[in-house]
């Protein structure tokens, strides 16, 4: 997508250090923090919702959960961490290309 501001950053069209990337993803700092530790796992795949899925898209998504226990002790994560994927705006997704948030490095409160 060309406005997509994650398609921007796989792409390096957008810089932002990557902590970790493959051929399917990147992880990176989110840079509106919600917890002491914020990651963002993006696809480099585009697309939006989970509902666009098709078993290529679910391969990579496969692919994301499976790698990310791998980076705990590599992102600080080892103590715990919170995996959230929002949905559409009103399930707060402010970026139209699926994404998961790492969250941790604290004790998280419920939600």
């Amino acid at each position: 997508m060309e406005n997509c501001i994650f398609c921007k950053i796989v792409a390096g069209e957008i810089p932002s250090p990557r902590l970790y990337e493959d051929d399917k993803m990147i992880v990176i700092r989110d840079i509106e923090p919600k917890a002491k530790l914020h990651y963002l796992c993006i696809p480099k795949t585009h697309f939006a919702l989970l509902t666009e899925m098709d078993e290529a898209r679910a391969e990579i998504v496969k692919h994301c959960f499976q790698t990310i226990p791998t980076l705990q002790e590599t992102l600080g994560l080892q103590d715990g961490y919170r995996v959230i994927i929002n949905q559409g705006e009103n399930g707060g997704q402010t970026v139209p290309h699926l994404h998961i948030h790492l969250l941790g490095g604290e004790k998280l409160g419920d939600f």
